[in-house]
């Protein structure tokens, strides 16, 4: 990814579960265990995602 590269961008690649439970999370400030009532999953897999995530973005971005 280019130095110009948005972050939208860089969600918008993400598959759909993945950036759902990122958008949540570091968008709209919501807990995993909030995430995982929400969307009816297990705790343990909101975290699991969010820590993927988050290397992945740091990875996209170049962070």
């Amino acid at each position: 990814m280019s130095k110009e590269t948005t972050l939208a961008e860089v969600l918008a690649s993400l598959p759909e579960e993945q950036r759902i439970i990122l958008t949540l999370h570091y968008l709209r400030s919501m807990s995993s265990a909030e995430i995982a009532a929400l969307l009816s999953v297990p705790q343990r897999s909101v975290d699991a995602v969010i820590s993927a995530g988050k290397a992945r973005l740091s990875g996209l971005l170049g962070l």
